[in-house]
């Protein structure tokens, strides 16, 4: 077999300008990627004012100005050699980096595929003084006029790398690339003033010396202040601790990629999966699966907490206490989202083609009409026992009837205060079954004179049933102190039974289950067999027992009641689960496969649209919108409810 040239190829040091243009295959992806190493320099040298222009979206010029503390005269040629810099000096430092540029490599990257000029004057120097360079080329240093501060101008990138050049976006994507990345920067430096002018147009115009609110704002856009929740976190107590503030939207500005998560760590833009997923369980049940949330998180840390020198971009990091970090960004982020009324509000936000949250407009990149600030409901008193009433109460046998169950006139006594030791903990599961005689009483309750079911002595007497209709067996149409609000009734349901659902497994660890007389035969494919095994701990856990009856089958012996009760078919529904648990690749142990099997099972036990429902079903069901943890949103994340405020209405009928 003839030998190859590749094999007997000498070894031998590559060239300079080649080692140069190797490391720019890591540093300079881009445009963008020239504008946030250059901005990384500006900040460092502690810049109060930062301008950047732009032409052909960057592939042409890019030039950034800064007011800092500059570079002085003898070290601009230091300034262009590799591996050159001020920012450490010892391994020990790379334990403790606290500056945003450090490696040393950007500037000789950058001037390995660009024709660079920079400019620089230290408050020390009587003049400025410039050096050139090109490719491996560096000109001597000269005299030349310019304040305090540096000026660097990149011109043609990639001139001599064609190949590179190609590879780029037309300017306009290139440019928006570029206003990402010093966007990003500006909103975490709200100290510092930013100017972005692009072919000789301003795009952005900050000044300096905001706060952190008014800084995101000012960046993202001025109307969607109404839409932005206040979150923040202070565990920074010792080197190990964090401390937080962000501004996180409501569901409604739920976009479908994760440009809107903006996370930075001491004023450095990461993407970093453990913050992302923190801030995506927290919107949990609150969007809709495969969308993403919009917020401006903002840590600080120590820095020997953390490790910035994991990526070339250092646009990654690692935590020493990733858990802690994880849980604090998330508890943080559902105590905003709790404290708020989530409903959608027609002023505040338009409809889009996959629901709220997709409306266009306004001058930020996410777009939202200007509204009413929202008026935050009052949390219920003792919400979990009313809940817990709700649904015990709810599919009680009444004594002497059997098999009948409770109607919601009875339902309405119990939530005015039984006390909780009142309720047999052996009651069934919630059907969310429907009693049809108690529409017979329909006028009875919405006067508040609901009679007291059999069995039922001693509760104390209900409130005033609150103005309800029912619309097309569908929608619930209610007032809050804001104005009309409707109810998609099956939604809300599901998320009463969801949140039930999941109280009863976190106390009781199981769901209550029947023994099947018949058990129900499921044929599955292989792959289906072995996850029905990995999955069986999950199963017992909600209720369905199963056994193996040959090669490809499986036998359900028992099923949960309340399902049982609602005519769910166990072995569809145990087909259905597991297409699904294949299909979202569901995994024992993990909180998501919990949610999603629970959220299936809400939504099969909830309220039907098209079902009829008494007056005092409905009065009842609005009451537990205020009682249900994230009642605005079900399991899914569609909304439950919308409101149209007093308002809008207004505005609507001509009165202002």
């Amino acid at each position: 077999m003839a030998t190859t040239d590749a094999t007997i190829r000498p070894i031998r040091r590559l060239p300079a300008l080649l080692v140069n243009q190797i490391a720019a295959g890591e540093v300079v992806e881009r445009p963008a990627s020239v504008v946030k190493e250059l901005l990384d320099n500006a900040l460092d040298a502690g810049a109060n004012r930062i301008t950047i222009e732009l032409e052909q979206g960057g592939i042409e010029l890019i030039r950034i100005t800064d007011d800092g503390a500059g570079i002085a005269t003898e070290q601009l040629p230091l300034a262009l050699a590799p591996h050159a810099t001020s920012k450490v000096s010892t391994v020990d430092d790379l334990d403790r980096i606290a500056t945003y540029g450090f490696r040393g490599e950007a500037l000789a990257s950058i001037t390995s595929v660009a024709r660079v000029s920079l400019r620089s004057r230290t408050a020390a120097d009587a003049g400025a003084s410039e050096i050139r360079a090109e490719g491996d080329r560096v000109e001597p240093v000269q005299p030349a006029a310019g304040a305090v501060g540096t000026c660097v101008t990149v011109r043609n990138l990639f001139f001599n790398t064609p190949a590179r050049r190609k590879f780029l976006r037309t300017p306009p994507t290139e440019q928006g690339h570029c206003v990402d990345i010093a966007s990003d920067l500006a909103i975490s430096h709200p100290a510092v003033g930013f100017t972005i002018t692009c072919d000789g147009r301003r795009v952005l115009d900050v000044p300096a010396g905001q706060s952190p609110r008014e800084r995101a704002l000012a960046v993202l856009g001025k109307e969607l202040e109404p839409e932005l929740l206040e979150a923040h976190v202070d565990t920074f107590d010792d080197s190990r601790g964090v401390a937080m503030w962000g501004l996180v939207g409501r569901p409604a500005l739920a976009r479908a990629t994760a440009k809107a998560m903006k996370i930075f760590l001491n004023g450095r833009p990461i993407r970093d999966k453990t913050l992302q997923h923190a801030l995506r369980e927290a919107y949990r049940g609150l969007i809709e699966p495969g969308r993403y949330p919009t917020a401006v998180l903002m840590l600080q840390m120590d820095p020997g907490a953390v490790d910035v020198n994991v990526h070339p971009q250092k646009t990654e990091v690692r935590f020493r206490d990733q858990s802690m970090v994880h849980s604090a960004v998330l508890r943080a982020v559902r105590e905003a989202l709790q404290r708020a009324d989530l409903t959608p509000d027609f002023s505040r936000t338009g409809f889009g083609s996959r629901g709220w949250g997709n409306g266009s407009g306004g001058a930020g990149f996410m777009g939202a009409g200007a509204g009413v600030d929202p008026v935050p409901l009052s949390p219920a008193p003792d919400a979990a026992g009313r809940i817990n009433r709700f649904v015990e109460y709810f599919t009680r046998q009444v004594p002497g009837r059997a098999n009948e169950r409770l109607s919601f006139d009875a339902l309405r006594q119990s939530l005015g205060g039984a006390a909780a030791h009142e309720i047999s903990p052996e009651a069934p599961f919630p059907g969310g079954s429907i009693d049809p005689s108690a529409s017979d009483t329909a006028s009875d309750a919405a006067q508040g004179e609901t009679p007291q079911a059999e069995g039922q002595e001693g509760l104390i007497a209900p409130r005033p049933a609150e103005r309800v209709l029912q619309v097309h067996n569908q929608y619930v149409v209610t007032e809050d102190e804001q104005g009309l609000v409707i109810v998609d009734q099956h939604a809300l349901h599901e998320r009463v039974m969801f949140e039930y659902l999941s109280a009863r497994l976190g106390a009781e660890g199981t769901l209550e289950s029947q023994r099947m007389l018949v058990p129900a035969v499921v044929q599955l494919s292989a792959a289906r067999m072995a996850r029905v095994d990995e999955l069986r701990p999950l199963l017992e856990r909600i209720g369905v027992g199963i056994e193996p009856i040959g090669p490809a089958s499986v036998a359900v012996q028992s099923f949960p009641t309340f399902l049982f009760d609602k005519g769910v078919e166990p072995g569809e529904f145990l087909a259905e689960m597991l297409e699904r648990a294949e299909a979202e690749g569901f995994a024992p142990g993990r909180e998501e496969t919990l949610h999603e099997i629970l959220d299936m099972m809400a939504c099969k036990a909830a309220i039907k649209a098209g079902d009829r429902m008494s007056q005092a079903e409905l009065v009842e069901l609005i009451r537990l919108r205020d009682a249900v943890d994230r009642s605005s949103n079900c399991p899914h994340g569609r909304p439950t409810s919308i409101r149209l405020s007093i308002r809008e209405l207004d505005k609507r009928f001509g009165r202002v």
